[in-house]
């Protein structure tokens, strides 16, 4: 396992900055984060030791289960998955950043339970780019009036934005979605709204991660491509 965890995590950063040169952008300009769910402790942790140093969780319990067996040396944790608000507590004091705020009432009890242990935490909006009903995520429409609402809470920092689009196996529908996130990015940035930074682009999973890169992303999740299929 540890030598395919090497060979598959060297493989995965050179096609990620790769895909980063070929549109014009450094080669530290993407991060790849490791998607966990499922992927037992152990194995994680050979992917760690090989140097992946940012990983993302879906699920409280399944995070919690783990995170005291993780190499958390040098190790970077967000929180990826929907959040139940009275999950918060748990989980405030052991992640650098939560990627899945899509609610005000979310976003409050974050700042809520940061605030009470000296914490700023870092998060990144969720945006329902395609406007499925199935998804949780703030509308484009309605993202500078999020923003605002929650630009004085004193708990968080919202460092970004991220998305799911609709899933397609066409290029040219994934970056018209990807593009879509990026000019939200960018008009967001330029608006200057306070306690708003917008230094993430979270976007482009294991089947389209290329594509986002082409488009603006700044960070990529990688589950199935990096630790392989699912149990």
């Amino acid at each position: 396992m540890e030598n395919y965890s090497v060979d598959r995590y060297r493989q995965l950063c050179a096609q990620v900055a790769q895909a980063a040169s070929a549109a014009g952008r450094g080669p530290g300009a993407v991060r790849l984060m490791g998607v966990t769910k499922t992927v037992p402790a152990e194995k994680v942790n050979a992917y760690i030791d090989a140097g992946l140093d940012l990983i993302g969780e879906n699920r409280v319990q399944e995070f919690l289960d783990k995170y005291p067996t993780y190499h958390k040396q040098g190790l970077e944790i967000h929180f990826i998955g929907q959040l139940q608000r009275n999950k918060v507590k748990y989980i405030v004091d052991k992640v650098h950043m939560i990627e899945s705020v899509d609610s005000l009432e979310l976003a409050r009890e974050i700042s809520k339970r940061c605030a009470a242990i000296g914490k700023k935490m870092d998060v990144l909006i969720e945006v329902n780019i395609g406007g499925e009903a199935s998804k949780g995520g703030i509308l484009p429409g309605k993202l500078t009036e999020f923003l605002t609402e929650i630009s004085g809470f004193s708990g968080l920092r919202v460092a970004g934005l991220m998305a799911i689009p609709p899933i397609s196996e066409d290029i040219a529908v994934q970056k018209h979605y990807f593009d879509e996130m990026y000019k939200l990015f960018v008009d967001i940035k330029d608006k200057k709204i306070d306690n708003v930074f917008m230094e993430t682009l979270s976007m482009g999973m294991s089947g389209d991660f290329q594509a986002a890169i082409a488009c603006g992303s700044t960070q990529v999740r990688l589950g199935r491509t990096l630790f392989g299929a699912r149990d």
